[in-house]
């Protein structure tokens, strides 16, 4: 039984310039990436999937493989993981080499530990899924969203105008942090949400989305917070 951390990092962030390898308090936000992984002890190899050469650079001085460049292919803003994912289990079976599991770590995921890695595993494993993932509630029902239509703000769900905040059932999102699959399974589906999938529930704290220079300053922010508990 083995298995394979694959980091995609790819280059060209527009919205944030050089995002992967900009310094989050004090180091390469890729280097928690690669470090958890590490740590871990679980992985037989811990890859970077890039088409960038300094991101490949920095990537093998935290210790992570870097055994080739993505495609072009898969370089542009619309691969999917899934698609850096299929690629780098090809790359790697044409060399004779497979993997049971592998364990698709973002780069920008400085709150991802070895401890939540192995939680992960350990989720799919005894619970006999194909794929895992850490996910947060939403902080308020989404049930109670609302929409513009023209100049009106209307109820989404009209259905729920009256239904009280804490009769509502608990919605979750992606917290956009790690992704165990069963490599078989990913093969089948060519996804990273599979049909057979389970979560780990983590709070607001523990993960931020990435996007723009405010969310950059709000990770920061929760990483020291944790840091301190």
């Amino acid at each position: 039984m083995s298995s394979l951390a694959i980091i995609p990092a790819r280059g060209g962030s527009k919205r944030i310039p050089g995002k992967n390898i900009k310094p989050f308090l004090g180091k390469p936000i890729i280097a928690y990436s690669i470090e958890a992984a590490i740590d871990s002890g679980l992985f037989e190899e811990v890859m970077v999937s890039t088409d960038n050469p300094e991101i490949a650079q920095i990537a093998r001085e935290c210790g992570a493989e870097v055994p080739f460049l993505r495609s072009k292919n898969n370089a542009d803003d619309f691969a999917t993981i899934a698609d850096v994912v299929s690629e780098v289990i090809d790359a790697y079976n044409a060399k004779g080499r497979e993997f049971d599991k592998i364990c698709c770590i973002l780069p920008t995921a400085p709150f991802v530990n070895s401890k939540k890695l192995k939680i992960g595993l350990k989720e799919l494993v005894s619970k006999k899924l194909d794929s895992v993932f850490p996910v947060i509630p939403f902080s308020y029902p989404i049930q109670r969203s609302l929409e513009f239509v023209g100049d009106n703000i209307n109820m989404v769900w009209q259905k729920y105008l009256t239904t009280r905040s804490q009769d509502l059932p608990t919605r979750f999102h992606d917290s956009g942090q790690y992704y165990w699959v069963k490599t078989q399974a990913f093969l089948k589906e060519k996804a990273l949400f599979l049909r057979n999938s389970g979560a780990i529930v983590i709070s607001e704290i523990e993960a931020q989305d990435i996007d723009t220079e405010t969310d950059w300053k709000l990770a920061e922010v929760k990483y020291q917070l944790i840091l301190e508990k």
